[in-house]
């Protein structure tokens, strides 16, 4: 899995044609994950070890759709190893370049998408988002980034991590496209959500680093309630957020085990750090535990479900701050990337879709602002996003 410079986010592998095809993505140009299936090409999933597998009979379904609406497929693109990473850094490969700043991380596990797009290289490309691997690089990477409902766009031919929080994302360049792809992918949501209510969990600002990124979430969350008026204080669940954050781990490390534990123990696959610690801790959590916290997930989605209603949108940031530095030491980043899942895992464990918006910057890097929807409002949040965006480049 050789990757072409110069942002290291495309894959060596023999070009693959499609058909072309009439449609409202015409014109545009499409990269994806190393997750999802592609005819005629492997799917290698960032780990050397898979690099001689057979190539794929069938594209995955989501992706078909993309290609069937006049997208022109013209590679796959870098992740993070079997997608268990938030930063970008598969220990096997030259790391994706973060084109808004290249002297800081993309973000993972779909480095190599966000890469791609913000680079110019792409006009559409596809990921995932099991932990954060959509909204983590978008917001370092300046691009918006919807985790979709779980469930709601099928995961058929992709490989799963954790089938019960995985879910499909994408990067678009522009807001315009971005709804377009929604259109697509999505369709109309199935009740006319109106989301005028906004909600914010006071705590969740105590993730940020600190006083540069207080301001500059302070900032972007202007933008926010010029469209939408000022949020109120939201009940907080009855777990804490060190509770949450634990729940989240105890899911996704059980079921990733489950996933790829046989594959993982059947030889050295030589995982890099971090990665390989995860799929460690995976292996010790038992089914016991794992069903105590899927208890408790349940209880955490019908208590976030009675805050937001139909017409609720809660207001966060969606990472502590700026990308990592790519030169920051292996603890920093995992310190970093802890922080950054306890704000992440809200619409992890939930379902519930959220989306970043670009509407900020810090020591000269992106940053973005979340709103996380209720289940099934995906679309209208697509719109909403775009309009606050909107808003907020015709007050510059």
């Amino acid at each position: 899995m050789s990757t072409i410079s110069p942002l290291n986010a495309l894959l060596n592998l023999p070009f693959q044609a499609f058909p072309s095809v009439e449609g409202p993505l015409s014109g545009c140009t499409l990269a994806v994950k190393d997750i999802f299936d592609v005819a005629g090409l492997p799917t290698q999933c960032g780990n050397p070890a898979k690099n001689h597998e057979s190539a794929a009979s069938i594209t995955a379904p989501s992706v078909q759709k993309l290609l069937d609406s006049g997208a022109r497929f013209i590679g796959k693109t870098q992740t993070d190893e079997l997608a268990f990473s938030l930063m970008g850094q598969n220990s096997h490969y030259p790391f994706p370049v973060n084109p808004r700043a290249p002297d800081r991380v993309t973000g993972g596990s779909s480095s190599g998408s966000a890469s791609a797009v913000a680079g110019g290289l792409a006009d559409i490309a596809t990921g995932s988002d099991t932990g954060g691997s959509i909204r983590a690089p978008a917001s370092f990477c300046g691009l918006i980034g919807l985790r979709t409902t779980h469930g709601r766009i099928s995961l058929a031919g992709t490989m799963p991590l954790a089938p019960s929080l995985d879910t499909f994302g994408w990067f678009a360049r522009d807001r315009d496209l971005y709804g377009k792809v929604g259109a697509v992918l999505l369709g109309p949501d199935a009740e006319n959500f109106k989301l005028n209510r906004p909600l914010f969990i006071p705590l969740l600002e105590h993730y940020l680093l600190g006083e540069a990124e207080d301001a500059a979430f302070r900032a972007m969350y202007r933008h926010v309630a010029a469209h939408l008026g000022h949020a109120k204080s939201a009940r907080q669940s009855t777990a804490s957020m060190d509770d949450l954050y634990l729940c989240f781990r105890q899911i996704q490390g059980f079921e990733a085990w489950a996933s790829h534990g046989a594959w993982i123990s059947a030889g050295d696959r030589k995982l890099g750090p971090g990665v390989k610690d995860r799929f460690d801790y995976g292996a010790t959590i038992d089914g016991a535990t794992y069903e105590a916290q899927t208890r408790r997930r349940d209880l955490f989605r019908r208590e976030l479900a009675d805050v937001l209603g139909d017409d609720g949108v809660m207001v966060l940031p969606t990472v502590p701050g700026a990308a990592p530095m790519v030169s920051s030491p292996f603890d920093e980043l995992q310190t970093y990337r802890e922080r950054a899942l306890h704000l992440l895992c809200l619409s992890v464990l939930s379902g519930f879709p959220q989306i970043t918006l670009p509407l900020g910057a810090v020591h000269g890097a992106p940053f973005g602002i979340s709103l996380l929807g209720p289940k099934g409002s995906d679309s209208a949040l697509i719109r909403l996003g775009s309009a606050i965006l909107s808003a907020a480049e015709g007050n510059h």
